[in-house]
């Protein structure tokens, strides 16, 4: 007999509370968080002391955001980088339609936000020099993980190796999506260079894999200048080679669906993105002209046609494989939403600054990494790994002195230093001395010479 719909409205009261347990088949509501493990469990309340009023909670709020220290340049690498952002995405995007078109189930209504996401795929697509690029996923790192489960869906295969450059908290994501399926990951370590090594890729290929993972730059900011040869080794056993990258690197060298990746992952973020604790973020996912790949795509596809009578052009979805919408067996993913607001500003970025503008920035970036790196290596307590590759972005940097001082010197100094690789990931740094700078179009000549001096001051 099904409760009365007027029972269910939020009631804390005895009575109500009762027969809600009843109608349940519990005994008291601590069985409602029986499926949560009891080390993670909170059995009395934490001691966050008495109540407060909204009042005495904006106050304590305003004392607390108050001990905040502010910079004025940040070069902290690791994650999310400091990209100028033209104020004209700011105006166009805040466009009430972009704003309120969460779900853009109807074309008929919402012709604007779905050109806005077909104008995103078609831009970012030439970018990478790839067919297909979906409407957009969460991040970079859950386009990876998708893309592991794409491999599997598309080869049949159950076997994954992996450049020990990629970033670690990515890889974490790919091994999380991969464990309910069964999937063997395998790491392929680098060279001298930072680059993937060939000859161990080589000989840790056979028909059982799937897919070879690589990312340009890599965690390191070091360019993979062999993707071409990864992409013969992979294919020469059928696996799949998915390559993760700055969008940006592909202003100034080849993309890689020119190199033979069959997938292309990445951050768009910082295309017309502000930093914002890091998020939010924008999830790169490209393919391939085929139907096989196509059919198996995560996430959602937006779709241009003509009217009957082939006068107007309209956009509509025209594939969202989520369980919800088809056969559960049948779904490639359970996302389907999107990045909606990102992947427009990304589109506005894109359309701004077209390929001349593009590449411009992208030049901007290479000649302040490449400076950086030369006078870092000048610097007395300092040394860049992998000195001689090209790098984009980010400087892998050792430290004879405790990085830990250096940063709260720079601080002092109103700069946000370097990410400090061994406190989140002791596995990528031996020496517990490596930190990650990253420089942008956004660092003028003073601004790296200031970085410098200082960090010259620290070994004085």
């Amino acid at each position: 007999m099904p409760m009365p719909a007027e029972s269910l409205i939020p009631n804390a009261s005895g009575l109500i509370t009762s027969k809600m347990m009843n109608y349940l088949g519990i005994n008291k509501l601590e069985d409602l968080f029986s499926d949560v493990p009891d080390s993670i469990l909170i059995n009395e309340p934490t001691g966050i002391g008495r109540s407060l009023t909204q009042s005495e909670v904006e106050a304590l709020y305003s004392e607390k955001l108050e001990k905040n220290i502010s910079f004025k340049l940040s070069f902290m690498g690791g994650g999310i980088a400091d990209h100028y952002v033209p104020p004209l995405v700011d105006e166009l995007v805040t466009n009430q339609e972009f704003y309120s078109s969460y779900t853009p189930y109807q074309p008929e209504i919402s012709q604007g936000i779905l050109q806005a996401l077909f104008e995103y795929q078609s831009l970012m697509a030439e970018l990478l020099g790839m067919d297909v690029v979906n409407a957009s996923l969460y991040d970079y790192a859950s386009a990876l993980g998708e893309a592991g489960r794409f491999s599997v869906r598309v080869t049949k295969r159950k076997k994954i190796l992996l450049a020990t450059t990629t970033h670690p908290e990515r890889k974490a994501v790919l091994k999380t999506y991969m464990e309910p399926l069964d999937v063997q990951i395998v790491e392929i370590n680098r060279e001298a260079s930072g680059e993937i090594s060939f000859d161990e890729l080589s000989a840790s290929m056979d028909e059982n894999v799937g897919m070879v993972y690589l990312e340009t730059p890599n965690f390191f900011g070091v360019v993979e200048r062999g993707i071409e040869d990864v992409a013969d080794i992979a294919h020469s056993k059928g696996a799949l080679l998915v390559v993760g990258t700055d969008p940006l690197l592909a202003g100034i060298v080849k993309p890689p669906g020119e190199l033979g990746a069959d997938v292309v992952i990445g951050e768009g973020q910082h295309l017309g993105g502000y930093m914002s604790y890091g998020g939010p973020s924008l999830g790169i996912f490209a393919v391939r002209r085929s139907f096989r790949h196509i059919r198996q795509l995560p996430g959602r596809l937006i779709g241009m046609t003509k009217t009957v009578d082939r006068r107007y052009r309209g956009y509509t979805m025209v594939l969202q494989t989520r369980e919800q919408h088809i056969r559960q067996e049948e779904a490639t993913s359970n996302i389907t939403t999107n990045s909606s607001l990102m992947a427009v500003r990304a589109a506005i970025y894109l359309a701004l600054l077209g390929p001349d503008g593009i590449r411009s920035v992208a030049e901007k970036i290479l000649y302040n990494t490449e400076y950086l790196k030369r006078k870092l290596s000048d610097l007395p307590c300092f040394s860049v790994l992998f000195e001689n590759s090209l790098h984009f972005k980010e400087i892998p940097v050792v430290s004879e002195i405790p990085w830990g001082e250096v940063n709260s010197w720079l601080l002092r100094n109103g700069i946000l230093g370097a990410f400090q690789v061994s406190k989140l990931f002791p596995d990528a740094d031996s020496t517990g001395k490596l930190g990650l700078l990253s420089t942008t179009e956004k660092h003028r000549l003073a601004d790296l010479d200031l970085l410098l001096r200082l960090m010259e001051e620290v070994c004085s």
